[in-house]
């Protein structure tokens, strides 16, 4: 497993914990630069997307990994934090939806990291 994949399962995992919704890892590797993983979740509330992204940046903070960049806080419609090989998305259910990343990016594969 490589580094990235360790990350981004971690990130999921963290996400799960504080309830975050319908969390999914895709796998860009060979079909995109961008990143290696997205990993996408969602909350109810505004409150809940800062919530998911504060324990997210928390969690991953505690082993010495910080964001690259973090953009959305303020709206937190959609809070993105960018650990450079994984991007985090952290929706609104109805944000979500219109956005569809996992429709869009649908050539990557999904990741299961449940178990």
């Amino acid at each position: 497993m490589t580094r990235s994949e360790e990350i981004a399962r971690l990130v999921a995992r963290i996400a799960s914990d504080k309830k975050g919704m319908d969390v999914v890892i895709l796998d860009l590797r060979g079909i995109s630069l961008i990143a290696d993983y997205f990993v996408i979740t969602s909350g109810a509330t505004t409150i809940q997307v800062q919530a998911l992204a504060r324990h997210i940046e928390e969690g991953l903070g505690q082993l010495g990994i910080r964001p690259l960049r973090r953009e959305g806080w303020r709206q937190a419609s959609w809070i993105l934090l960018d650990y450079g090989e994984v991007v985090v998305h952290i929706f609104l259910e109805e944000v979500r939806r219109f956005y569809d990343l996992e429709r869009l990016w649908g050539d990557a594969e999904v990741v299961n990291w449940e178990g």
